[in-house]
């Protein structure tokens, strides 16, 4: 399998990014994604049987998306091809079939590696089809898109996709100790300096070694603490202070002072992150999931308010829009919480996996055809905002499943309403007549 430098045409002296220096050998050298490649995850048994199948890697960017492909290939015996979307196209593709359909011929198995697979157009995607199906290639795919919106469902149904996660502090920090093995010197932080560029980095393992490249070119042997880090780095560090308390501290100790009903102290742990270099949106990020996840129904203005702060900061900037962080946070903490739709939702995802594909009673199926009426879809469907107090009573859930109560409102604010109308149509369905069920 060609080396990415050879393949470029460069010697092994060449210079190369401390990222590609330490790029892994071996599946298990690869860190943060022991889920799929350990030896009971999916990608790691296929690689010990030395027999893949084609699969699409989503995950976001630096997580070793890439790595992978070529060292599945590398374990399974495969020939390494790569095509990017981004640089390829169909006259690409074609050459890349037509080589790997020579290599089939000559005993040679190909993993087709295509990375920004979700670049491809429509037909694009509908053309590695028949090469798939017919064992041409093994494809392997990278995004960092949801597959389900930007692939075509005939190429996911012929592949297994398997989600990397984003590399966590643990990992990151193995990264780090590579990086300083491989350079022979520590990297000139302190203790706090090194748990921010863990954090700057954001699960991005790459962008951290890239990081770091800069860090050894420095030439002073005097740690860096978290202003010179941000100054050298050009970045904004996160927020840590004197008591040595991490970034995420401070995010759980606002979003607990938000759950916790105290506009004071929510105000305060905003202050401190602001003041500490925090990136004001993704504050904002995080007040938009209190609004979801803490308050809900209780008062749905909340999420109207968190989300017309993220774009008023947009439009402002700092600091005056930090201010609108700041009235979000009083009004998320002063409103009522509710985590019913919270748990409602979670409880609705455990009923759609554990029931499968059953389908809607034939009653409220589309019907946009002859032979679907014929089949009785749409029949006895009830307009419900004709009928008597805008409610049927009809069942909408599969003929072959039991009802279900997945969201109980607290009572809490506007849910209050919510759970008095719930009540007063649960008791309408269940003094309706069977035979209308």
């Amino acid at each position: 399998m060609t080396d990415l430098f050879e393949a470029a045409g460069l010697t092994p002296a060449a210079p190369r990014p401390l990222a590609e220096r330490l790029r892994p050998q071996t599946l298990g050298e690869v860190v943060g994604q022991e889920h799929l490649l350990g030896p009971e995850g999916p990608i790691g048994r296929m690689a010990a049987a030395h027999r893949l199948s084609s699969m699409i890697l989503w995950g976001p960017p630096g997580v070793g998306k890439t790595t992978i492909a070529r060292l599945l290939a590398k374990a399974a015996g495969y020939e390494f091809q790569q095509l990017s979307a981004v640089f390829s196209g169909v006259a690409d593709l074609k050459k890349a079939f037509e080589a790997a359909r020579a290599r089939r011929a000559a005993g040679q198995a190909t993993l087709l590696f295509v990375d920004e697979i979700h670049r491809f157009n429509r037909a694009q995607q509908d053309g590695f089809l028949p090469f798939v199906e017919e064992g041409i290639v093994t494809l392997v795919g990278a995004t960092t898109e949801n597959p389900s919106f930007e692939l075509n469902g005939a190429l996911l149904s012929r592949s297994q996709v398997y989600v990397l996660k984003r590399l966590d502090d643990a990992a990151l920090d193995q990264l780090l100790t590579r990086a300083e093995a491989q350079e022979g010197k520590a990297l000139p932080l302190t203790p706090e300096a090194r748990q921010a560029m863990l954090a700057l980095a954001d699960g991005d393992g790459r962008y951290l070694l890239t990081m770091s490249e800069v860090l050894f070119d420095l030439t002073s042997d005097e740690p860096l603490d978290v202003q010179a880090l941000a100054g050298v780095l050009q970045k904004r560090a996160p927020a840590y202070d004197k008591s040595r308390e991490e970034h995420y501290n401070l995010i759980s100790a606002l979003h607990k002072s938000v759950r916790g009903s105290d506009p004071d102290a929510a105000l305060y742990w905003l202050a401190r992150m602001l003041n500490g270099g925090e990136d004001p949106l993704y504050l904002a990020r995080r007040i938009v999931r209190m609004a979801v996840e803490d308050i809900g129904e209780a008062d749905p203005l909340s999420l109207l308010v968190a989300n017309a702060a993220k774009d008023t900061y947009d439009f402002l900037g700092s600091p005056e829009g930090e201010l609108a962080l700041a009235q979000a946070v009083v009004h998320l903490a002063t409103a009522p919480k509710s985590v019913a739709v919270y748990e409602a939702f979670k409880a609705a995802k455990r009923a759609a996996a554990e029931t499968g594909s059953l389908t809607p009673p034939a009653h409220i199926r589309n019907a946009p055809t002859k032979l679907m009426k014929s089949l009785g879809y749409g029949k006895g469907y009830q307009y419900d905002p004709d009928t008597l107090e805008g409610f049927s009573g009809a069942n909408f859930f599969p003929d072959e499943m039991e009802r279900r109560v997945f969201y109980a409102p607290k009572g809490e604010g506007h849910e209050a309403k919510v759970k008095e109308r719930l009540d007063r149509w649960a008791a309408m369905r269940a003094a309706r007549p069977p035979e209308q069920g």
